[in-house]
């Protein structure tokens, strides 16, 4: 009877994974007035439903969105490292030796906290991807600018951006494309595809509670 009533609490559980449009907050609601909310999307989330590892508002790409509350301490736990995928248009052109601080890590300050040095990572030049969604910065691509994939196995608040000002290149566009082995994949902005429970866990590395 146990298990039943278990497995009827994880039938309740919903997984999502949106492509967060470019200027909208990753929220339901907001104090801040004039701002584009996940409720603004094109679609019904059932009640209970939360961001997962936020991006923020001018961020673009994948977020999971959950009814399930024991996700965040599993997938955000200090403990846990989970590779990060981001792809980021930033200005200038970047030197080899730019590269090769951002790898082995590099000076940020973090809020309440002060001086943070990075986790080292991966950090590559890569070209434009293709389908990018349109937003009013495409003018960056007429100036000389860098496009760079990070892999990242921390998550600090506005990270990529820091790391990007700490070496005096401006970050233009950041769109988180993988979390482990769940991919953004064919989703353009604002869309929503729903996952499978054991999908979820799996892609992620995951193990649920109750196993």
């Amino acid at each position: 009877m146990l298990a039943l009533l278990e497995q009827l609490l994880h039938m309740e559980n919903r997984y999502y994974i949106l492509n967060k449009p470019y200027n909208m907050l990753s929220q339901f609601v907001s104090p801040y007035p004039h701002h584009r909310l996940l409720g603004d999307l094109d679609f019904k989330f059932p009640q209970g439903s939360h961001a997962i590892g936020r991006l923020d508002e001018f961020s673009e790409g994948l977020l999971i969105l959950t009814t399930d509350k024991s996700i965040t301490r599993l997938l955000l736990h200090p403990d846990k490292q989970h590779n990060r995928h981001y792809v980021v248009q930033v200005q200038k052109e970047m030197s080899d030796t730019t590269l090769q601080q951002l790898r082995n890590g590099i000076e940020i300050i973090l809020k309440q906290r002060g001086e943070y040095t990075t986790m080292p990572c991966e950090v590559n030049r890569i070209n434009k991807p293709e389908n990018l969604a349109f937003i009013d910065k495409d003018y960056l691509d007429k100036i000389p600018h860098t496009w760079l994939e990070f892999v990242l196995t921390e998550g600090k608040n506005r990270q990529i951006r820091k790391m990007c000002k700490a070496v005096k290149h401006k970050c233009k566009r950041l769109i988180r494309t993988k979390i482990e082995n769940l991919e953004l994949g064919p989703l353009q902005a604002g869309q929503v595809m729903e996952i499978d429970r054991e999908s979820f866990f799996t892609k992620l590395g995951l193990t649920p509670n109750n196993e």
